[in-house]
């Protein structure tokens, strides 16, 4: 956490939706561009996908060099099914594919709901000056306690600022602790630096701003935050919260966490609609997520007549090659390429048709039908088990057979092919008719 080093004394003001609304589109084209990496083991974005996303969001990250909305949104897309791992590449769903097409408050209420009982890490873990929660039997369940601070977020009244100790108050005087240790023994487990001398197991080093304190302003700032759920008045985090003072080992620390700067959080219209206090959502500012028209023009290139959303430029780039700071050109080549990386020209249709006043020009019309028909010659029949016969005649009896028939189809004069998904009936019934495939068994 070196960034927190770079003391300032800057209150910031982060009114949150409307930015959250434009970075949920743009992360969603990250992903269909394969720009979004992650573990194959945790879900956790690389630091590369951290730095592309930072660069992308429409507002920037919270803090400069301290990733928390860029952290968050790759796991946020990932718990609300929206995009999956194939290998260690986020690849948009079918329901992420839907999700660009309905109304992105409707989208993130989806999401928040999700992220309470599908998140894929214990926000806890973000806390990493707190040691030894990797030991067994130290943690409760991170899906309890995340619905804890859910309740008491709902209890906020909305558009009103709360400070976050008030909020800690409300939230221990209601019985909506999200309890962090699940014994007093789990608590010598937990420390800061020293396993023995750090350990929070000792009587008034575990108070609970520290514990569940600093586990409820991580799901609040990371995860609230960032969908834009709560507007957010913090400061830099060294320095901001004493209150860990007092343990072994915290002399060397500038701040217990990331969230230390967080002072207070204020519901805001899009809360209220993702926490289902409101049945609807109308945006704050109309023209927050309105897209600077583009032009289409006969030679083929696009021009943004204006400043225009980083997930429309992440489309046209997708679609077409960036020519000038304003200009994209689409050419056969790009349409193609756009295609074998998975993308539809329904969908570039759609897009150019809702972003210009006018229908799309002839030439344009006409190089999307050629492209669409030629991407059609080809179909993708998935993995074979190429099976090469003795004879044409051998080859012949057994793609005539009626029950090897719809299991297999020939290829030239003696050579045969079984999808992978029919190898047990091929053999099975291979086996009926007399014949066996030497060697090692098919799988």
């Amino acid at each position: 956490m070196d960034p927190l080093h770079d003391v300032d004394d800057e209150i910031r003001v982060r009114l949150t939706q409307s930015e959250a609304l434009t970075n949920l589109r743009t992360v969603l084209e990250l992903c269909a561009a394969g720009e979004v990496k992650c573990s194959a083991k945790t879900g956790r974005p690389s630091a590369a996908t951290i730095r592309a996303v930072d660069t992308h969001l429409a507002d920037g990250d919270f803090y400069a060099g301290e990733p928390i909305a860029s952290f968050a949104w790759p796991l946020l897309i990932q718990a609300g099914g929206l995009a999956k791992l194939d290998g260690n590449r986020l690849q948009p769903t079918t329901k992420g594919i839907a999700a660009l097409r309905k109304p992105p408050a409707e989208v993130i209420r989806q999401l928040w709901q999700r992220w309470l009982t599908h998140a894929p890490i214990d926000e806890f873990s973000r806390v990493e000056n707190i040691k030894g929660q990797r030991c067994r039997n130290v943690l409760t369940a991170a899906k309890t306690r995340r619905q804890m601070v859910d309740e008491a977020l709902t209890g906020c009244p909305p558009g009103e600022w709360i400070g976050v100790d008030d909020l800690f108050g409300s939230m221990r005087r209601g019985n909506m602790s999200p309890t962090i240790a699940r014994n007093e023994m789990a608590l010598w487990k937990l420390y800061l630096v020293d396993p023995q001398y750090g350990s929070l197991g000792y009587a008034g080093h575990h108070h609970w701003a520290i514990l569940e304190g600093r586990y409820t302003m991580a799901v609040l700032f990371e995860y609230a935050g960032t969908l834009g759920l709560v507007d957010l008045d913090y400061i830099h985090p060294a320095g901001a919260r004493e209150d860990f003072r007092g343990n072994w080992g915290s002399d060397d620390l500038d701040a217990l966490s990331r969230y230390d700067g967080l002072r207070s959080i204020r519901l805001n219209e899009l809360g209220a609609y993702a926490l289902g206090l409101t049945d609807t959502y109308r945006p704050v500012d109309s023209d927050a997520a309105a897209a600077a028209p583009l032009k289409v023009l006969p030679n083929l290139d696009i021009v943004a007549t204006g400043d225009i959303p980083a997930a429309d430029r992440l489309v046209l780039t997708a679609y077409a090659q960036q020519s000038a700071d304003r200009v994209w050109t689409v050419s056969a080549t790009s349409l193609l390429s756009a295609i074998d990386s998975g993308r539809q020209l329904s969908e570039f249709t759609a897009f150019l048709t809702e972003r210009t006043e006018h229908e799309l020009v002839s030439a344009l019309s006409t190089l999307m039908a050629d492209v669409g028909r030629r991407a059609g010659q080809l179909v993708d029949l998935g993995h074979v088990r190429l099976i090469e016969c003795a004879d044409p005649a051998t080859a012949a009896l057994i793609a005539r057979d009626r029950r090897l028939q719809p299991l297999c189809r020939p290829i030239g004069d003696k050579h045969l092919a079984v999808p992978l998904d029919q190898e047990l009936k091929f053999r099975t019934a291979l086996l009926k008719l007399g014949f066996v495939m030497p060697g090692q068994a098919m799988t």
